[in-house]
């Protein structure tokens, strides 16, 4: 646990962690100082002064907090007469020139320039000039539109592609109030985190081409998940809003803060991964491409598994661990061959060494906690005998050739128990839809052996059940969440300290101890 020292805030004894810069440590107990170019992860360019606080009996008595240190005893004035006309300046300063275009800007409702202003200034302004114009929708590749007029030159987006991406791609030109943000020449944004400036900009300067004049922020709903674009896991909030008589939409993932996962960042290819949450889903249940109600579709496969002899179980590598061992439940019920392979979902030399992983499911360490076979021999041997696959959204078509696949299913019944229309359902006997990540609640574990948990975000206007649910329905042993977690408990014993809700945001990392934790 960090050392902690005393400070006094406003003549207020605080307790702040010691080592941290005044920023950060104040505002780790609820007091804000206000600042532009600062962020944790790029560190402190002390550019736009809007942080500068004063220190009683210190000498500078003016610091910039993004660069100071708290210190044992420090005095920290933040509401002095001298440090409130600073605040104005600064803002009056980043005001001059900027374009009052809130009502048709995306940054609207999130800007810390419109944040400041009702805070910290709400001063009119003394200019009889003309502003300074710059250039508008300016496209700097990758999906980044540039405002220059907006830009309060906090230099974020410029230490990121250095700092973070080492591409380089941006950097600031000219000088005083010509100075501008700009791509070099012939070198447009070409990283696979370009879309992170969007985020950074703190105010609405870089705006994404994907999102913008899409909706306003303030009537989006906002909850936590957790990526399934690769085998990272990053953190994200989900972005949502349900228009008057329509179905919830999703508009854009943004990357939520985890230290231990992601930190502050993900990558473009995640961040849009959103769209196939709305689009291509299965929302009937089939026969044979005519639609059908569940209950009828349910009942016939039960039939359908009652009369078969060799049953071959395929799971997606994308499940959760709930939805994984409730499965595994079914399968070990019915004598049948349960196989995780998805060969497909790997795309070899494509991850960094910063976040994208080559595995591009979810929850592939949750099929070797629960020691469920993802080889390529079991599944071809298993087929070569079996009269029926039920698939548990395992996407076949990845990792098969379609002539392969048709081979290999031969005259093999198939129950596709999926959230997307895709090939694979088209071949199906029966399709059974079901929800997709953003709609349920569950846990993995990630490339790291980090379990994360994440909540249900998203409820539609055909709320559909989960794989956990339709497996139960099927005949799982497993039919409740308590039934499901207890089951988790007894393979992973990390798990046994909390209850299914309280399992810490930041996950729970199984590499600490990992032969006590996992007891499979």
């Amino acid at each position: 646990m960090a050392d902690k020292i005393k400070l006094f805030v406003n003549e207020v004894e605080v307790e702040v962690e010691a080592g941290k810069n005044l920023i950060d440590a104040i505002g780790a107990v609820g007091i804000e100082i206000p600042h532009l170019c600062y962020h944790p992860a790029l560190g402190a360019d002390g550019n736009c002064r809007m942080c500068l606080v004063g220190i009683k009996d210190g000498r500078p008595p003016l610091v910039p907090a993004c660069k100071t240190r708290a210190m044992e005893g420090m005095k920290v004035l933040l509401d002095a007469e001298h440090i409130k006309k600073i605040q104005h300046d600064v803002m009056e300063f980043e005001l001059i020139n900027h374009p009052i275009d809130c009502p048709v800007c995306d940054q609207a409702g999130e800007c810390k320039l419109q944040d400041y202003y009702m805070s910290y200034d709400q001063q009119g302004s003394r200019m009889t000039v003309p502003q300074v114009t710059k250039g508008k929708k300016l496209d700097f590749g990758s999906g980044v539109i540039h405002d220059q007029e907006r830009c309060v030159v906090c230099g974020r987006c410029v230490r990121f592609c250095r700092q973070i991406t080492k591409t380089g791609e941006l950097g600031a030109i000219n000088r005083s109030d010509d100075t501008r943000i700009n791509i070099f020449p012939g070198r447009p944004l070409n990283n696979r985190y370009a879309l992170n400036v969007v985020d950074l900009c703190p105010v609405g300067a870089m705006t994404s081409s994907d999102f913008r004049f899409k909706q306003r922020v303030w009537f989006l709903k906002k909850a936590p998940d957790i990526c399934h674009g690769c085998a990272k896991g990053c953190n994200i909030t989900i972005d949502h809003n349900r228009q008057k008589y329509e179905d919830d939409i999703i508009y854009r993932f943004r990357p939520l803060f985890n230290e231990q996962v992601n930190g502050y960042f993900m990558c473009d290819e995640g961040r849009l991964s959103y769209k196939q949450e709305n689009n291509g889903r299965l929302t009937e249940a089939r026969t044979s491409n005519n639609p059908r109600s569940i209950n009828e579709i349910l009942a016939a496969s039960t039939k359908e598994i009652e009369r078969a002899e060799k049953i071959v179980i395929a799971l997606s590598p994308n499940c959760s661990l709930e939805q994984m061992v409730t499965v595994k439940a079914l399968s070990d019920k019915l004598g049948a061959t349960l196989t995780g392979y998805s060969e497909g979902y790997i795309k070899q030399g494509d991850g960094d060494d910063y976040l994208i992983q080559d595995d591009k499911s979810a929850n592939r360490a949750g099929l070797h906690l629960l020691k469920i076979d993802n080889s390529l021999n079991t599944f071809e041997n298993a087929m070569q005998e079996a009269d029926l696959l039920l698939n548990f959204n395992n996407e076949l078509t990845l990792s098969f050739e379609k002539r392969e696949l048709s081979r290999l299913l031969n005259d093999t019944k198939v129950i596709a128990v999926t959230s997307h229309d895709t090939p694979l359902t088209a071949m199906a006997d029966m399709a059974i839809p079901v929800a997709s990540y953003s709609e349920y609640a569950g846990s993995v574990v990630n490339s790291d052996n980090i379990l994360q948990s994440f909540g249900k975000a998203i409820t539609k206007n055909i709320d559909l059940d989960d794989i956990s649910i339709i497996a139960a329905k099927l005949g799982s042993p497993l039919q409740t969440p308590a039934e499901r977690f207890a089951a988790l408990q007894q393979i992973i014993s990390a798990l046994n300290e909390f209850e299914p809700d309280k399992i810490p945001a930041e996950g729970l990392n199984l590499n600490n101890s990992e032969a006590a934790n996992v007891t499979a």
